[in-house]
């Protein structure tokens, strides 16, 4: 990634400094909401909420780590957590059995159910209320171009993995 000038001018710093400070003080009540309604991390939520908004309730690990954009083997550790917990279950995948499967299970559901009313208020009172329609539609139309072109390189569990050296330290 090329950088041109060393240096933001001051729209683009006011509006970096207010993305940052939006995005923490968002997450820190998405996540007191979730720990209190359902015992849940921000992540095994957005592992929980990515496989009840699929058609099969299923995901490949390796897709779920992308989408939420966490390590392979930290999504591991929370889906391992939510196994025990009887909100998912784990398999080997059907079409490749070198990938696991996470499905949804229906106390996986409910606990969606009883942590989504809360989750949506709120998003909705503290991210939207503040904006009018047009407003909403101009971020999301932003944010969703800007997240495309983040995307637009390999995810980092995409990226190969390097191999270490024979009979090095490391």
């Amino acid at each position: 990634m090329a950088t041109p000038d060393a240096s933001l001018d001051p729209t683009e710093l006011d509006g970096y400094l207010a993305l940052i400070e939006v995005s923490s003080l968002l997450r820190h009540t998405v996540e007191q909401q979730l720990r209190d309604a359902g015992d849940l991390s921000y992540v095994q939520f957005q592992l929980l909420a990515r496989l009840g908004d699929s058609a099969t309730g299923s995901h490949r690990m390796t897709d779920l780590a992308d989408g939420v954009v966490y390590s392979r083997s930290g999504l591991t550790y929370q889906a391992q957590l939510l196994e025990q917990r009887g909100l998912v279950t784990r398999a080997p995948s059907r079409e490749d059995e070198r990938s696991i499967t996470v499905t949804l299970t229906d106390a996986g559901r409910e606990v969606l159910a009883t942590v989504f009313p809360g989750h949506i208020g709120i998003v909705r009172s503290l991210l939207f209320d503040a904006l009018s329609r047009d407003e909403v539609e101009a971020l999301a139309g932003a944010l969703t171009r800007v997240r495309a072109h983040m995307r637009s390189t390999p995810p980092r569990s995409a990226a190969p993995r390097r191999r270490k050296a024979a009979g090095s330290g490391s």
